[in-house]
C-alpha cells in the first residue's frame, strides 16, 4: 500500500479517484473499478475482453459492454491510447507518453518502442481543414522458428 503521509496509508482507489476527476469523470463503482485494474501496476496493454476476464476473475460484476464503454471514454478524455492493430482489434495502452509499437502477429503481443526510436523524414501535407493530432507507428513482427540442420 502507497502511503502519502508518514503513517497514513493511501486508500486502494486513490490513483483512479484521482485520474477519474482530473479527468471530469464521474468516479462511478464500474470506472472505479475497472480504472484500478488498468492503472495499478505500470504501463500495459489490454483488450476490452481481457480486462473482462480479469475484472470477472476479481469478482467485480460488469458486462463487456460496460468495459468497451468505459474503455472509449477513458480514451476519449487522454487517460488511455487506442492501438488499433487490425479492423476490429484494438489494445488500450495506459502509456500515454508519445511512443510506437511493436505487435508480434503470432500471439498478438504488444510492446512499446520509444517515441526517440524512430524518426520519420516527410509527412504528407494533411488535407485542408485538419492537421495532425499524432502518428502512431505499429511494427508488425512475427516469430521466426531457429533453421534446423
Amino acid at each position: 500500500m502507497i502511503e502519502i503521509a508518514p503513517g497514513r496509508p493511501e486508500r486502494p482507489f486513490a490513483d483512479a479517484l484521482r485520474r477519474l476527476k482530473k479527468a471530469e469523470l464521474r468516479p462511478t463503482r464500474q470506472r472505479l473499478a475497472l480504472g484500478k485494474l488498468l492503472f495499478d501496476g505500470g504501463d500495459r496493454h489490454v483488450t476490452a475482453e481481457h480486462l473482462h476476464d480479469e475484472a470477472m476473475r476479481q469478482g467485480i460484476r460488469v458486462s463487456l459492454a460496460t468495459v468497451y464503454n468505459t474503455l472509449n471514454q477513458f480514451t476519449a478524455v487522454g487517460l488511455l491510447r487506442e492501438v488499433v492493430v487490425a479492423s476490429g482489434r484494438s489494445y488500450f495502452d495506459t502509456n500515454i507518453t508519445d511512443h510506437h509499437h511493436f505487435f508480434y502477429e503470432d500471439d498478438g503481443a504488444l510492446e512499446d518502442i520509444p517515441g526517440d526510436a524512430i524518426t520519420l523524414a516527410t509527412l504528407p501535407e494533411p488535407p485542408a481543414g485538419t492537421q495532425v493530432q499524432r502518428i502512431d507507428v505499429v511494427v508488425r513482427l512475427r516469430r521466426h522458428e531457429p533453421v534446423s540442420n
